[in-house]
């Protein structure tokens, strides 16, 4: 319901709400940049490629594009947030 009215007010697209709901569901590993370090899984690998590749909204330019170079040139402060039990309540590095 939240997503429906978001939409109708233009809030968010469809292609917003596709990113919540598959995120890089549908990459093929196998054709996308390797995933660079072991603390996280080909899953989230992929989810991350996808959110760099969005734009959200009618922004023209994603708003995470540097999430994997970010993530590649300070993978020990990422590696410790990710490794947070509650990751939520702490700074995203970078961001």
């Amino acid at each position: 319901m939240c997503f429906k009215i978001s939409t109708t007010a233009q809030k968010i697209t469809n292609a917003d709400i596709s990113i919540f709901l598959k995120a890089g569901a549908s990459l093929d590993l196998k054709t996308e940049r390797p995933r660079p370090f072991n603390f996280i899984t080909d899953k989230a690998w992929l989810n991350i490629l996808a959110l760099s590749r969005h734009t959200f909204g009618n922004q023209p330019i994603p708003f995470f594009k540097d999430l994997p170079d970010s993530m590649q040139r300070n993978d020990a402060q990422w590696k410790a947030w990710i490794e947070k039990n509650e990751p939520e309540n702490f700074p995203i590095p970078d961001f």
